[in-house]
């Protein structure tokens, strides 16, 4: 156990050098990084927002619903089945039937059925059918089809707030599902909060309507970025859907903010069609219900690009084009909770996690050298690498660490030293009746390896579980431990077993005092 190869030296000493190299980066200057990795600092420590988000899937639900009424009236009309007063509710569909019984075995047939499809593992249907007094039917979602839908929109909203944050910039978010209908945000070091709840607070349902000079069937009166009244076609030429890209920019011509984007195929040929069939018309360009701006069209558009305009900032410019690239959200989403935690509540937190891990540290090193004497120092030099290397391995992973994680490294701490007072105690014992000082040394290495073991190991499962199943801080104590834990068996059975065997070959002849 005491003898090592000179290409284990090698290895050892170099894995060392490597990850504390890591650790380094830490301390170097954000004007010339070296390399771009560093350990970021969670919300907990250098500040930030907290937001706890819901989704509203009423709209969606009563979107979902609408898209029913075509593929209901055709099984109706297919089965020669007469339904009259049919209507249209936000979350349902009623109508009077002739024959309730035959659409009922309709409806809930096993068969390839559009409307209503069969779900085989789960033996469920998306739609349900009530038959209610004098024939009158009622049409609406299941409670396996509002469960689909809700988790649905919840998973796209989750990626679509994901992708807003991203383009932001913002460092090191933390997005996660909270039961069926909330997400949870963190956001360290946010210097704008109030910029990202109206990002996250938007839906940027975005449409291109044209604009009608009667008040007929079939429009919607909207106001638009002057304060001007509009009756807008409720039909939908294209939706953001068909765009590619957005981008603010600058109108040459008048030096205002505008966005620029660019549309797909599909959508290029939807607006080509319709600007080479509507010139001298206006075109109302409605984000979420509100006229953006209602430009005319004064020829035809096929290239496949345009422009929005609008009496907006170039700010309001940028985060109208970040909208649009990231795409609508499916459902509304309710900002239920925020916390902002200032940057000075972080220092201290930081301050009062270094301070405890700094008296720890000292009484740790001072009763170490005590009671093992220059094997303590050893054991000291060995925690010293440990902790590089746990900062070096926390960087490599661009790690968050939170002040859970500092705890984690803490109790890192406590488990070095722990392995080495196993290893010396084991020595000790054997010391007493081993004549050679090398055997002694080599055989108590042995035997408190399985012990040493048997502890690490039964924590780093510990560790592995709370990382599998916990969340948020939790997870940030799991890895710093499980780290921890690997970088302690690495300083204890390899650097201080090394640093170990120097002395002891040096003194084989004389006395050792342990």
């Amino acid at each position: 156990m005491l003898n090592f190869s000179k290409i284990n030296i090698f290895f050892i000493y170099l894995i060392f050098l490597l990850i504390s190299f890591f650790s380094i980066l830490n301390f170097q200057s954000q004007e010339s990084p070296l390399v771009e990795k560093k350990v970021n600092l969670g919300l907990d420590l250098q500040g930030g927002s907290y937001l706890l988000l819901e989704i509203d899937s009423d709209p969606l639900v009563k979107e979902k619903i609408q898209s029913k009424v075509i593929p209901l009236k055709k099984l109706l009309k297919d089965n020669k089945l007469n339904y009259s007063n049919f209507k249209i509710g936000n979350k349902k569909l009623t109508f009077l039937l002739d024959d309730p019984e035959k659409l009922k075995l309709l409806f809930f047939s096993k068969k390839d059925n559009l409307l209503n499809p069969y779900i085989n593992n789960y033996n469920s249907f998306e739609l349900d059918l009530n038959i209610l007094e004098n024939k009158k039917i009622e049409v609406l979602f299941s409670k396996y089809g509002l469960l689909t839908i809700n988790n649905s929109a919840l998973k796209q909203s989750i990626e679509i707030v994901r992708r807003r944050i991203d383009d932001v910039g913002t460092k090191e978010p933390t997005i996660l599902q909270r039961g069926d209908k909330r997400i949870l945000v963190e956001l360290p070091g946010l210097k704008d909060p109030e910029r990202i709840k109206s990002l996250l607070g938007k839906t940027a349902q975005l449409n291109f309507r044209l604009v009608s000079e009667n008040e007929e069937f079939g429009v919607d009166k909207l106001i638009s970025e002057n304060g001007e009244e509009l009756n807008v076609s409720k039909r939908i030429v294209m939706s953001g859907e068909n765009l590619i890209d957005a981008q603010p920019n600058f109108n040459s011509q008048s030096n205002q903010p505008t966005v620029s984007f660019t549309l797909d195929r599909m959508g290029a040929q939807k607006f080509g069609r319709t600007t080479t069939d509507s010139v001298g018309k206006r075109l109302a360009i409605v984000l979420d219900g509100k006229i953006v701006s209602a430009p005319s069209i004064n020829e035809p558009i096929t290239s496949g690009s345009g422009m929005i305009s609008g009496n907006f900032s170039f700010q309001e410019a940028t985060d109208l084009a970040l909208l649009l690239r990231s795409g609508a959200l499916p459902t509304p989403l309710d900002i239920v909770e925020e916390r902002t935690v200032g940057p000075d509540l972080g220092e201290d937190s930081i301050k009062s996690g270094i301070t405890s891990l700094i008296i720890g540290f000292i009484l740790v090193i001072l009763f170490m050298i005590y009671k093992y004497k220059i094997f303590g120092l050893i054991a000291n030099l060995a925690l010293i690498a440990n902790l590089i290397m746990l900062v070096g391995v926390l960087t490599i992973l661009e790690a968050t660490l939170t002040l859970p994680g500092i705890a984690g490294i803490i109790l890192t701490v406590g488990m070095a030293v722990d392995a080495n007072v196993l290893i010396f105690e084991r020595i000790k014992e054997e010391l007493k009746t081993e004549k050679s000082i090398i055997h002694a040394f080599d055989i108590g290495y042995s035997k408190a390896k399985i012990t040493v073991l048997d502890a690490n190991i039964t924590t780093l499962i510990a560790a592995v579980i709370l990382f599998a199943f916990g969340s948020g801080p939790v997870k940030g104590f799991a890895i710093t431990l499980g780290i921890g834990i690997v970088t302690t068996l690495f300083s204890a059975y390899f650097l201080a077993r090394h640093l170990t065997s120097i002395i002891v070959l040096n003194k084989k002849e004389g006395e050792i005092s342990l």
